[in-house]
């Protein structure tokens, strides 16, 4: 619901339900201005955060399919909901408290989720909002799910749950099975119900649950991985052995490996008599036929282990631990990517090389040509973290877990660079010149002076211990700078010497460093941020208004100093005197990682990828210092008339959330220049109309109760 501003001469009809204030306003004589509440779609100069497309990363553990909608289960992620096979995705996740998404079952109109420490979550609403429906399990650790006419079966890390009013409540169903068993696979045929407990025999139950048997002791049993069914067969896929079959509800066993040398089955799926195998290397097998015979069907099919398959309408889709979600529309004989808008991974380094963004996760290097629209992987790690990246001129350079990696073609391939690194876990890189630092994890920091093919132990004045584990690095003319966690270091000389400077530094676990002018800034670890005016020789804090006082990233745009918490994104537009949330749009809490390429800010997220925001919008309000205003106030924008930009002022007596919009003469909303928490003070608020029409706009301001509107006038 949002006010929306109309202007309508008196005499004039309205829509029933709508709530009329008078607002006055000499300007306004013989008009009435109207507000009113409905919904509305929001408007693309929304001033806010924006979630790039990707990149993807986390492991997509289970689809289901409700009418043309597709669904896919992320650990870690939560829901991402595709209306268009596969070739977008949203995160449909309000109501659901825990992301960790083991699976994913639909049962008539309703879509339940069963997660890893928040139990089960149903949707009536194809996901748009979650409901925890837990009452009666006695575990909130939820591995597999399965519908078997009105009956929902829950597996559980203490055996199987039955519900038989949609989940309202549960009772334990797990008579037979080996007492506090987790059960990770459950599969209906028919009426036979089978699950799988990961260290004993498959168990069968004839009874929805009442009672268990183990069918016959298979030598398999306690590496299943994979378990499903269709009206005649009992399929397994094992970790170890292969895939099994059988057609007597799991009394015998026969072998239907895919000619295969990976015999680790990690996932299956089956529609009528066509099965799919996906395996722990990645490829992915088709049987038409119960699986007797086998075709592969992995061309195209790039990134980690298969860890879901689907048969979803004409398309076939396969989910993975780290490459995403691919598509297959010709019965796999090849795939396609098709994970744009799975913004689940951990983005802990970011960079920017020309018009390329680089985003570093924990599991590979991500690479966007468009500002986030859509992103690659890069192929560089195989489940390896990506602690940073650094550009020098054309080679993009990552530190990660396993060295040194450096590319001349943005990604393509890679070459390792890690002669003299004798630490190989990479924390920071940095470039000065020509050459390159790096600082590691317990190792201190090495120097290349040849792009990384031959690097040199640096630690001189780097005390053994915690001074030597280098989470971040600055340049500051000929001074290098160097964030450990006992505190800041800075060399005079390249690197070859290295002291302490920390006085009036109360928190050490430096996690970030920024310079902007002469001044240094710290970001530490539970410490907020430090101010050093004179390179590190004494420091003071500089928090006042952080809420989050972790500090991971620092950027400087201006004179304006941005800081990514574990509570958001705040800025300072006065050397860290104090600082506002600017939040507005962001979901994540968590922010690893800035990047800047002129226009915009790009933020690296903890479970939510890369956001966008354009640095216009986090740098032109501006705070005026003096006496603090007695009371709330709304200036006329100055100029007026005015063409194409404009100043609005106003004034607040205490912290308040501030909307600032632009509505047109027909109460249109046309900009949102402010949506965030803003301290006491005077501020002003520039707005530009480029491209709109001449005319009479009108202005907002609502801070807490306080509500104002002015006009002003656009003359082109």
């Amino acid at each position: 619901m949002k006010n929306i501003l109309r202007l309508v001469r008196y005499g004039r009809r309205l829509p029933t339900g709508l709530t009329i204030r008078r607002v006055v306003d000499d300007s306004l004589s013989g008009f009435l201005f109207v507000v009113f509440c409905l919904f509305t779609t929001t408007n693309p100069l929304y001033a806010q955060w924006i979630q790039t497309s990707g990149p993807y990363g986390e492991e997509v553990n289970s689809f289901a399919v409700l009418g043309t909608n597709l669904f896919a289960g992320i650990g870690g992620g939560g829901v991402f909901l595709s209306t268009n096979s596969g070739t977008s995705w949203t995160a449909v996740n309000s109501g659901l408290t825990a992301t960790d998404v083991q699976c994913i079952v639909v049962s008539g109109t309703n879509l339940f989720a069963g997660t890893y420490g928040g139990g089960v979550f149903l949707s009536t609403n194809n996901g748009t909002t979650w409901t925890a429906v837990n009452s009666g399990l006695t575990s909130n650790d939820v591995f597999s799910l399965a519908v078997s006419g009105t009956n929902l079966f829950a597996g559980t890390s203490v055996g199987v749950f039955r519900s038989t009013n949609t989940g309202t409540t549960w009772t334990a169903a797990s008579g037979g099975l080996p007492q506090f068993a987790g059960v990770y696979a459950l599969a209906v045929s028919g009426t036979n119900l089978f699950a799988n407990t990961g260290g004993s025999d498959v168990f069968r139950s004839t009874d929805n649950g009442t009672s268990w048997a183990a069918v016959t002791s298979v030598w398999f049993s306690n590496s299943v991985a994979a378990l499903v069914a269709n009206s005649t067969n009992l399929f397994v896929g094992t970790w170890g052995f292969g895939a099994f079959r059988s057609t007597n509800n799991g009394t015998s066993w026969t072998s239907v490996n895919p000619p295969s040398t990976d015999i680790n089955v990690s996932a299956l799926a089956v529609s009528g008599t066509n099965l799919l195998a996906g395996y722990r290397n990645g490829g992915v097998f088709l049987s038409t036929n119960n699986g007797t015979t086998w075709t592969s069907a992995s061309t195209g099919l790039t990134g980690s282990a298969v860890s879901a398959l689907s048969f979803a309408g004409a398309g076939l889709f396969a989910g993975t631990e780290k490459g995403g979600v691919f598509l297959s529309t010709n019965s796999s004989i090849s795939w396609t990517s098709a994970s744009t808008g799975l913004t689940s991974s951990i983005v802990l380094s970011l960079a920017q090389s020309g018009t390329n963004l680089f985003a570093g996760t924990v599991d590979d290097v991500f690479l966007s040509t468009n500002s986030g629209a859509s992103w690659t992987a890069t192929g560089l790690s195989n489940d390896e973290v990506v602690y940073s990246l650094a550009v020098s001129g054309s080679i993009v350079f990552a530190g990660m877990h396993g060295g040194v990696f450096f590319s001349t073609n943005n990604g393509t391939t890679w070459t390792p660079a890690n002669t003299g690194i004798t630490n190989g876990d990479v924390l920071s890189l940095i470039v000065n010149g020509t050459t390159l630092f790096a600082g590691t994890l317990g190792g201190g920091v090495f120097r290349s002076t040849n792009n990384g093919t031959i690097w040199t132990e640096v630690n001189s004045g780097l005390p053994p211990g915690p001074a030597r584990r280098v989470s971040s690095f600055a340049v500051s003319g000929s001074n290098i700078f160097a964030g450990t966690v006992a505190g800041v270091f800075l060399s005079t000389n390249n690197g070859t010497s290295w002291t302490a400077v920390n006085s009036g530094l109360t928190a050490t676990d430096v996690q970030a460093l920024a310079v902007g002018g002469t001044n240094l800034f710290a970001g530490t670890y539970s410490g907020g941020v430090f101010l050093s005016t004179n390179n590190g020789t004494n420091w003071t804090p500089a928090s006042a208004g952080l809420t989050n006082t972790t500090v991971r990233a620092l950027a400087v745009s201006g004179s304006n100093l941005i800081a990514g918490t574990g509570g958001g994104v705040f800025r300072s537009a006065n050397n860290g005197t104090s600082w506002i949330s600017v939040n507005a749009g962001m979901t994540s809490d968590v922010v690893f990682s800035f990047a800047m390429n002129g226009t915009s800010l790009f933020a690296g997220t903890s479970g939510k990828g890369v956001w966008r925001r354009p640095l216009s919008e986090l740098t032109s309000v501006r705070l005026s210092w003096g006496e603090l205003p007695a009371r709330f106030s709304l200036e006329q924008n100055y100029p007026n008339p005015f063409n194409p930009a404009t100043t609005i002022s106003f004034s607040l007596p205490s912290q308040s959330f501030v909307s600032l919009k632009v509505f047109d003469a027909l109460g249109e909303e046309m900009s949102v220049l402010i949506s965030e928490v803003l301290s006491a003070g005077t501020y002003s608020q520039s707005w530009n109309a480029e491209g709109l029409a001449s005319g009479v706009y009108f202005y907002q301001l609502q801070a807490g109760s306080f509500i104002e509107s002015k006009k002003l006038l656009l003359l082109r």
